[in-house]
């Protein structure tokens, strides 16, 4: 199995873990990820992990809500924060996660292996699945909910999700190398700013 895959296993899983996963990366080595700066969060993250805390919070998905612990100056508890949601310690079903993606538009990505009601150029059960077209297709979705605040230029946010996700997108050479033709490829296929340049906003 892939390394993502061991991951099905769980039938429940922290907001961390969940919003990572939907992320498309594996969790295991993000286990201080609080603590990066939000460029070198994986793309969509940031994003999972808010909607999925609210969604929590309201009760859209069930799980354990564990407060977040208050500390000193010294680093010893001082108690709990009322109201607060712990994302590193509050978990979600994993069943009644899938079910709120599902009502949010969300049928394809880890949750969905079988690519459950995907167009048929994202279903690689389909006999003309075509891997580049497919992650030409989901990098451009991840990296279009990212701000242009960032920094980045549309290329350079592809690349970082590409990059992030090559293991699952069959990017990756038998001892885990990237392959970055295909994925300097699939960036060129999925830039809608082709010319280059500064982020364009909207309208702008």
């Amino acid at each position: 199995m892939e390394a993502l895959d061991y991951w099905r296993l769980c039938d429940e899983l922290t907001i961390h873990q969940a919003a990572l996963l939907v992320a498309g990366v594996d969790p295991t080595g993000y286990r201080d990820i609080e603590q990066k700066i939000p460029s070198d969060r994986p793309i969509g993250f940031d994003a999972a992990k808010h909607a999925i805390t609210n969604a929590l919070r309201r009760g859209d998905i069930k799980g354990e809500i564990v407060e977040e612990a208050e500390y000193d100056s010294f680093g010893h508890p001082q108690g709990i924060v009322p109201g607060s949601i712990d994302p590193a310690t509050s978990r979600v079903q994993v069943d009644a996660l899938r079910a709120w993606l599902r009502g949010r538009g969300l049928r394809s990505g880890f949750f969905f292996p079988d690519g459950e009601d995907a167009p048929d150029y994202l279903n690689k059960n389909h006999p003309r699945f075509a891997p580049k077209l497919a992650a030409a297709v989901h990098a451009w979705l991840a990296a279009t909910g990212v701000s242009d605040a960032n920094g980045r230029s549309p290329k350079q946010t592809l690349l970082k999700w590409l990059r992030e996700n090559a293991a699952n997108l069959k990017m990756t050479d038998e001892e885990g190398v990237v392959n970055e033709t295909g994925i300097e490829e699939i960036a060129k296929v999925a830039n809608w700013q082709p010319g280059g340049g500064a982020p364009k906003t909207p309208g702008g």
